[in-house]
């Protein structure tokens, strides 16, 4: 039998669930017009940046780089330009096959690719990525004919950096590269982010990376409407960028070429500074590479021939190694002497050819002695037996503090980077420097050889020309710098980078001239008087000949001696000597005694500064320099290399230990000298 339903109560229940619908039904309308009030109204600027942002790219237009001058205007750094593939990654289907397709009309090899590969990865989808440089006419045509099979692919002109000098003063100019990961963590950490957005170059040595903040520039924007894949559509706006200032530099680059040339194929560095100003004039480093090499990525080959060579190129000897500096630090000592009242000028010793300290003998280059010595005479003849006593008498603590202010072991300030410290020895260094007690204690004995600047010393040729620059400067004390002015690229105003003192050394001018007349006489009679022979001009100069090893008691014997191992040849000096424009430090590696190989380059480089007279030819070593010097090659000490330690202990043994010696910075040097070893620096 069928069951009918009371009609009412289903109309009741058919009613309820239209309310429940309803309100369901309202329920949800009321969330969407919350959510749409949210998004339309209370984000909406928010939502229409994102907006903007995907229909709107922000390209960057890298600025261009600043030049780089020396003090004549001569160009050292430039942009030039060149044309270069890129490509558009957002616009090409099959990326590989492109890239096959492109190697079809103009080499391309593998590092070409990984490159590309690499910037491809680091850049959005919509910019374009280069991918070869430097373009031949021949290959543009050949791309350009076939762009229209080839979408995403085009030719750009962009500016490539070169340094038209080549090898000249590659250390002192430096060279960009790629930006890398470090690179990058650097430039994020100084929030220069926004400003490198597009820029694939930045300065890596030299002055292109100490004034890279100078050289780099502000860059540009330009506004791009994109497509939902990220293609552009048109241009909306356009703010150019502002190319980086330009440098204008202390050095001449005319004296820097002769004397690179003057060192021929020897190692070595020289550093000519202007003393009034603290300006350097020449700032050489032998051998040099071509920083061209860097520009767009070195290669493998190029790489490992610069970094395996014995030579090491890239190492900045001027400013990073540090060297014994011999008897060019004896007019120092001579003044230290004066100063101090442990000397007087007329003062005067005896020297019977060696110094005896502790029951050892500390021996003077030539046999026999000089005779009787005063202050002019030690430093025209460099009389090691006159400094031996003087270094006694002052102590380590009287040398230190005097020749600490001339700059002696402390960097000099110059606006290069990678600068090494050196050494200038005290107890405290040592202190500081050794771990072992029986290490750490300074014995008096290694005094002695820090007066004939042996033992510990350890100076950079910037090192000494300051302070040689500073000695014919009354005492004023600069910071060497290399950059004259800065120019603004927008407004052409030049920006003076002036002198700036490091501090006023308090001496007498009769003790100056008192030194300063003996090094004009070393070049008159003295050890320095070969390489200077007919020069029309006055000159203040100083031998020095820097010990690499001990002989341990034998007889050194140049010849019989591997190349990498003979002495350091140094040339200090200042010219005119009645009113200095110049004063220089020379360096040669190995070259021997002082006047052997360092003066005549020296001779070369004043002629050409004072003169304007060039030399036809390397400067030629003089074989004769030694023999027709009062300082012949002497026999070697009866003291073994440990005399120094062994006397200052009152120890007796045949064999003593010597103390522990610091590594040099130069790559070519073997062993600093054992404290105590009777030095070759008297030549």
């Amino acid at each position: 039998m069928t069951e009918f339903r009371a009609p009412a109560a289903e109309l009741a229940r058919f009613r309820l669930r239209v309310v429940v619908a309803a309100l369901f039904v309202l329920v949800c309308l009321g969330v969407l017009a919350a959510r749409f009030h949210f998004l339309q109204v209370q984000r909406h600027d928010y939502f229409l940046t994102r907006a903007e942002d995907n229909r709107i790219a922000l390209l960057p237009v890298v600025p261009h780089r600043g030049t780089i001058v020396d003090r004549k205007g001569v160009v050292l750094a430039r942009n030039y330009a060149t044309y270069t593939i890129e490509i558009t990654p957002s616009q090409v289907r099959d990326l590989e096959a492109t890239l096959d397709e492109i190697a079809t009309l103009v080499p391309l090899d593998a590092r070409d690719r990984r490159r590309f590969r690499k910037l491809h990865e680091e850049s959005r989808n919509f910019e374009s990525v280069p991918l070869r440089s430097r373009l031949t006419d021949e290959e543009v045509a050949r791309v350009v004919s076939q762009r229209y099979r080839l979408p995403g692919v085009d030719v750009k002109a962009r500016l490539l950096r070169d340094y038209p000098q080549g090898t000249t003063a590659s250390h002192v100019i430096g060279y960009i590269g790629r930006i890398n990961e470090r690179d990058v963590e650097r430039i994020e950490e100084a929030g220069n982010t926004a400003n490198y957005r597009g820029t694939l170059h930045m300065g890596k040595a030299g002055l292109e990376q100490s004034y890279e903040n100078e050289l780099h520039g502000t860059t540009g924007v330009e506004q791009v409407e994109v497509n939902a894949g990220g293609r552009a559509v048109r241009a909306l706006s356009h703010t150019s960028a502002s190319s980086g200032n330009d440098l204008e530099l202390t050095l001449d680059i005319e004296l820097q070429k002769v004397a690179e040339k003057a060192f021929g194929g020897r190692r070595g560095a020289l550093v000519a500074i202007e003393p009034a100003t603290g300006g350097v004039l020449a700032l050489v480093s032998m051998p040099t590479y071509d920083p061209n090499l860097f520009v767009d990525g070195i290669s493998t080959q190029d790489w490992k021939a610069l970094n395996d060579s014995p030579d090491h190129p890239m190492l900045h000897r001027a400013i990073y190694s540090t060297y014994p500096p011999g008897s060019t630090f004896k007019p120092f000592m001579a003044l230290a002497g004066l100063e101090t009242g442990k000397r007087t000028a007329r003062q005067a010793i005896h020297d019977i050819g060696y110094f005896n300290f502790g029951g050892h003998r500390f021996m003077d280059d030539k046999i026999g002695g000089h005779g009787m010595v005063d202050l002019h005479k030690s430093i025209v003849v460099s009389c090691n037996t006159y400094y031996y006593q003087l270094a006694n008498d002052l102590g380590i603590e009287g040398i230190a503090g005097f020749m600490g202010p001339f700059g002696f072991g402390e960097r000099t300030g110059i606006d290069l980077p990678g600068e090494a410290t050196g050494v200038l020895p005290s107890p405290e260094w040592k202190r500081s420097r050794f771990r072992k007690p029986e290490q750490q204690r300074w014995y008096a004995g290694e005094t002695i050889s820090v007066g004939i600047g042996q033992g510990y010393n350890a100076y950079t040729p910037l090192q000494l020309a300051n302070a040689m620059a500073a000695l014919v400067n009354d005492g004023k004390l600069f910071r060497p710098h290399v950059v004259k002015y800065v120019v603004d690229s927008r407004t052409g105003q030049r920006r003076a980078i002036e002198p700036e003192p490091l501090r006023e050394i308090p001496l007498q001018q009769a003790n100056i001239k008192a030194v300063l007349d003996a090094m004009v006489d070393v070049n008159k009679s003295g050890t320095g008087r070969r390489a200077f022979q007919g020069a029309p001009y006055s000159v203040g100069g100083k031998t020095g000949t820097a010990q690499v090893f001990s002989l341990r008691g034998q007889r050194y014997v140049e010849k019989n001696v591997r190349e990498r191992l003979r002495d350091h040849s140094w040339f200090v000096a200042y010219a005119p000597a009645e009113n200095p424009k110049i004063a220089l430090a020379v360096l040669v590696e190995n070259g021997g005694f002082g006047a052997q190989s360092a003066a005549p380059i020296a001779r070369q480089v004043i002629d050409y500064y004072l003169l304007n007279q060039e030399a036809a030819a390397p400067a030629a070593e003089d074989e004769e320099a030694v023999e027709s010097s009062d300082d012949a090659p002497p026999a070697r000490p009866e003291a073994d290399a440990a005399a120094g330690t062994a006397a200052a202990t009152g120890a007796r043994s045949e064999a003593p230990q010597p103390a522990p010696q610091p590594q040099p910075r130069s790559q070519a040097l073997a062993a600093a000298p054992a404290p105590g070893t009777p030095g070759r620096s008297g030549r």
